[in-house]
This record gives C-alpha cells, sequence and structure tokens, in this order.
C-alpha cells in the first residue's frame, strides 16, 4: 500500500513496567519495523475514543485479573464510547495471563469478544510471562495480524466505484482521501454492496459523522 497503515494499542494494566507493557511495547516495536505508524494509549473507562477512528489497526491487550479482563479496557467497552468508535474497525486482541491457552481463550478473550460483534477480529492470542521472554511469540502475533489485514484488504478489489462516486472523494482533501475510502468500503462490505455510489459515499460519511 502506498499509504503508511496506522496501528494504536489500547491497553489496561496495573503495574508499570510489567508483563502486559513488555509486551505492547514488544508488539509496538515489531509493527514499527514492518513500517507501520504505532501509537499506544491506556485505557480510562470514561475517555473517549473517538480518535481511533483515524486507525486502520485497532489492538486491544490486557491482563487478567481475578479471571476477570483488567477493568478499564473492559469499562471502556461496556460504560464508555469505545465500542461504538471501534464499529467496522479491524481488531487484534491480546491477553497476557499465566492460563493455559486454551482454558484462558474460553474463559477471557469471550469477555472481551461480546463486545466486538461485527468487527473484524484480524488474530487474538493469550500470551503467558514465559512468552513474552521469546521473540518468535510477539513475531508470530505481529504477522498474523498484519497477513490478515492484508487478505481483508484484497477482498475489496472486487469492489467497484462508479464514476460519481469516484469524483465526490476526489473534492476531499488528499490526506483525507484514504481514510474515507476505507470507511466507505468497510461500509459496502458490511450491507453487502458490490458497487460504491454517490449515495452510498454520502451513507457512510453521515453514518460516520463525516
Amino acid at each position: 500500500m502506498s499509504e503508511t497503515l496506522k496501528a494504536v494499542i489500547l491497553y489496561d494494566s496495573m503495574s508499570k513496567g510489567g508483563s502486559t507493557e513488555s509486551a505492547i511495547n514488544s508488539i509496538g516495536m515489531k509493527l514499527a519495523e514492518e513500517g507501520l505508524y504505532v501509537e499506544k494509549a491506556k485505557c480510562k473507562a470514561n475517555a473517549d475514543y473517538s480518535f481511533v477512528r483515524d486507525f486502520d489497526i485497532i489492538l486491544l491487550g490486557a491482563p487478567v485479573y481475578y479471571f476477570v479482563v483488567a477493568s478499564q479496557l473492559l469499562g471502556a467497552l461496556v460504560q464508555g464510547n469505545l465500542k461504538k468508535n471501534l464499529k467496522r474497525k479491524k481488531i487484534a486482541l491480546f491477553l497476557i495471563c499465566g492460563t493455559p491457552g486454551t482454558m484462558a481463550a474460553v474463559l477471557y478473550l469471550p469477555q472481551l469478544k461480546i463486545n466486538l460483534v461485527g468487527n473484524r477480529i484480524l488474530a487474538e492470542k493469550i500470551f503467558s510471562p514465559a512468552m513474552l521472554t521469546t521473540e518468535d511469540a510477539i513475531d508470530d502475533f505481529v504477522y498474523d495480524v498484519l497477513e490478515e489485514y492484508d487478505r481483508a484488504m484484497r477482498s475489496r478489489t472486487k469492489l467497484q466505484w462508479t464514476e460519481d462516486a469516484q469524483e465526490l472523494l476526489e473534492t476531499l482533501p488528499p490526506f483525507m482521501q484514504g481514510g474515507i475510502r476505507g470507511l466507505v468500503e468497510d461500509f459496502a462490505e458490511e450491507y453487502g454492496y458490490k458497487t460504491i455510489t454517490r449515495e452510498i459515499v454520502e451513507q457512510a460519511r453521515s453514518e460516520q459523522g463525516k
């Protein structure tokens, strides 16, 4: 892709410099090595998450405490506006806990995924603290995320833009066109449109307030 992909890691952690922050830093560095622009933000349940609309990939990560995913991330999804702003976004999930991976996938990942119905989940991973001492686990997760993102974007090549729709897109400032194109194509995929018309562009922008 000609434009630099943008990823943001939204996370919760109750200890500074612990396993969660180690995982976040390693994931962020690997994404940057692969050419992405990366930011990270620690979750607060009542924060404004409208900024995530500007990112191509959103990674949600947190530790598990007493059988529950860390509360600020869950609170942002359940009580805050994070879920609303993640609509039609491509997401990757990771948790840090000592529970065996299969059990953790059954017990803990659904706490997040129940709030992400309708989102495309690119990859999900359970990291034990021991796994974070090796580069392979982080690398494999990042490669899975990027591979699935590429696969999702390739599926868009079948979408056709009418001349009127393309002209409307080109009336926007150049720095906005890539983001709006992605938003409109996400909208078209969700509703099963094969051809993108001027009306569909306007409808998608109106729904997202853009």
